[in-house]
């Protein structure tokens, strides 16, 4: 039995290979081939782009891919939400869909766009957040190019990826409002999610996914510590539960390690070092399993 997986083409697809492999699985895609191999003979992967997948992963051609939650609202598919997999090293960030404008328009607020045209990717789910708000708009697909769309006076507004805002800046755009926000995720088909075999094999994968993912911002340390100073460094040592010790073969002396949040290493070693701390050593980190 195999586990047909759905390895995200574009954006994602260099995250997702990376994130794999820290995994422990070494995903491997030509230039010109949709049908990746992995060594692990029980995943079949293929690669297709996240806007398609919650269609065939609804649909039963996969038993689960990885894709963003905006395409799965967009596609209006039934499907089995696996996990969330953030991440910003990853390049698998939080990301905003939002309504946007030419920064000299007169649109201030969505209701200000009552009978007008809007470009966007995201048809479905703009359609819908226009219902809910009971704005007649006339909503248009657009292939791609969409911000200079609006910079052209071609729409009166668009709705747009984004994740910091950057590019709509440099277009000259402003936001107006957020239609939805999307976070990268695991998904299932429910037919699957219920085989014990595929939901055993895609719960294992989530796992280390989600493991590999956490590891990237934390890293191992160790070091010597005497035991009299032992206090003042468990004083000043952030820990995901509690530091381990250990007794070294030197009377009074204790080995201490423990697992940090990456970013706060360079403010904390100096205080170790000045606790009393010997032999420090910094290790990366391959998963981290709570």
């Amino acid at each position: 039995m195999k586990l047909k997986f759905g390895i995200p083409k574009g954006s994602l697809e260099e995250a997702t290979v990376r994130m794999f492999k820290k995994a422990g699985f070494t995903i491997n895609i030509g230039s010109r081939n949709y049908f990746p191999s992995i060594d692990d003979d029980q995943i079949q992967p293929f690669l297709l782009r996240a806007q398609e997948m919650a269609r065939y992963v609804a649909d039963g051609a996969l038993d689960c891919g990885i894709t963003g939650r905006d395409w799965t609202i967009e596609s209006q598919r039934d499907v089995v939400e696996v996990c969330e997999l953030i991440y910003g090293k990853q390049g698998l960030r939080p990301v905003r869909w939002v309504l946007a404008v030419p920064n000299d328009s007169k649109i201030r607020k969505p209701e200000d766009l009552k009978g007008r045209r809007i470009a966007t990717e995201l048809v479905s789910a703009t359609r819908e957040y226009f219902k809910k708000k009971k704005i007649n708009v006339d909503i248009e697909f657009s292939w791609g190019a969409t911000e200079a769309k609006a910079g052209a006076r071609l729409v009166d507004g668009i709705v747009e990826l984004t994740e910091t805002g950057a590019s709509l800046r440099v277009n000259n755009l402003r936001i107006v409002d957020t239609i939805c926000k999307s976070t990268t995720l695991i998904i299932a088909n429910k037919a699957s999610w219920k085989d014990s075999w595929k939901r055993e094999k895609i719960e294992n994968i989530a796992l280390l996914l989600q493991g590999a993912i956490l590891a990237e911002e934390k890293v191992g340390l160790k070091m010597n510590v005497e035991e009299k100073n032992l206090n003042k460094i468990i004083s000043v040592l952030p820990a995901m539960k509690n530091p381990t010790v250990s007794y070294l073969s030197k009377k009074d002396w204790c080995a201490v390690e423990t697992i940090i949040d990456e970013s706060i290493v360079r403010t904390l070693i100096p205080k170790l070092k000045q606790n009393g701390a010997q032999g420090i050593i910094e290790y990366p980190l391959n998963k981290v399993i709570y």
